[in-house]
């Protein structure tokens, strides 16, 4: 049923205008940004040759890429996931949704792997314009694998808070924004790591760019995955229990 639920979700999302829209949109403007910097490159490539262990085009133009890709990413997510409750909520369909003979991690699954399809397609998408220099020139095959592992990493967690909440308010402009600001929040919490003792750790350990940094530097640190995939965990075991309790209100 779960297979069921993300295919349903993910054939909604290729049926929305909105989807193709915003897929179109982040794909030209990195795409451009690509473009860029790969003239950049080029023009600094002679100056590269005399240099020794001069950066390569994994460093100038993929990891740069993926740190303006996490940016879109995380203004993507929020537009994507805002509906996956709320509009049921407001339309009144999600009781129907709660009266079928499924179980709630069920749905909440369903969506969230329906909505996570569509963003790890996104991407690859963006995966393919550091690849095609494969063709011309020498990639650091590590490096970029850890930097689109750390991109689809940080997709799944923030589609897990996205998704949860949605399921608390019943306006999807409302979810969009409270969303938007959690991940905002939660990426320039790193600033904050600077203050001393055990505070600073903390907020050094929940921040999402400390993370998501160590993967654009090629390491791949199991402590930085683990992370990720309890924060996803969390907020759809949040997303559960708070669907649970409105369909026993129901």
């Amino acid at each position: 049923m779960i297979t069921v639920i993300a295919a349903r979700e993910l054939r909604s999302l290729f049926l929305s205008p909105l989807a193709w829209t915003l897929l179109a949109v982040v794909q030209g403007l990195l795409a451009w940004i690509f473009l860029l910097l790969v003239d950049d490159f080029r023009q600094l490539q002679g100056r590269l040759v005399s240099l020794d262990n001069a950066p390569g085009v994994t460093d100038l133009v993929a990891t740069p890429l993926f740190q303006v890709a996490v940016w879109v990413l995380l203004l993507l997510v929020p537009l994507l996931t805002m509906r996956l409750f709320s509009e049921e909520r407001r339309t009144r369909t999600l009781d129907l949704l709660l009266s079928a003979p499924v179980t709630m991690t069920e749905i909440v699954l369903g969506k969230y792997l329906g909505v996570l399809a569509f963003l790890l397609i996104t991407v690859a998408l963006i995966a393919l314009m550091p690849l095609s220099l494969a063709l011309g020139s020498t990639l650091d095959v590590g490096k970029l694998l850890a930097g689109i592992l750390g991109l689809s990493l940080l997709a799944a967690a923030a589609s897990a808070a996205g998704l949860y909440l949605s399921i608390l308010t019943t306006q999807p402009a409302v979810a969009a924004i409270a969303t938007m600001g959690l991940l905002l929040a939660l990426w320039m919490v790193d600033a904050a790591s600077v203050a001393p003792g055990a505070a600073g750790d903390l907020f050094g350990y929940v921040s999402l760019r400390r993370h998501y940094d160590a993967f654009l530097l090629g390491l791949f640190n199991s402590a930085d995955m683990a992370y990720y995939l309890l924060f996803s965990m969390a907020f759809l075991g949040l997303a559960i229990r708070r669907l649970d309790d409105l369909r026993l209100r129901d």
